[in-house]
């Protein structure tokens, strides 16, 4: 346990980003499930909207520095590739 005060402002700091990341990243795992439900179940019309919720809650992630710009990018683009690569099998 810190002794000084400015490290243990620290702490209480690093403890409060710590929980809204994991709240963040904890909603992001869920929007990313809907996502995959409606994909598997073959409703386009709903993925589509998932897909778009997935994209904006990313890139609000990215933008906030819960994951990096790069990995939320990347996860747009495979979510992407893989809505259209079903659609157009259909």
């Amino acid at each position: 346990m810190a002794n000084i005060k400015s490290a243990k402002k620290r702490i209480r700091v690093i403890d409060k980003k710590t929980a809204r990341n994991r709240r963040v990243k904890n909603h992001l795992k869920s929007v990313l499930k809907d996502f995959e439900l409606a994909m598997d179940e073959g409703n386009f019309e709903k993925a589509q909207e998932k897909l778009h919720l997935a994209e904006k809650k990313l890139m609000q992630a990215a933008a906030k520095n819960t994951i990096s710009k790069h990995a939320a990018s990347r996860k747009v683009s495979r979510l992407t590739k893989r809505f259209n690569a079903a659609k157009a099998a259909k």
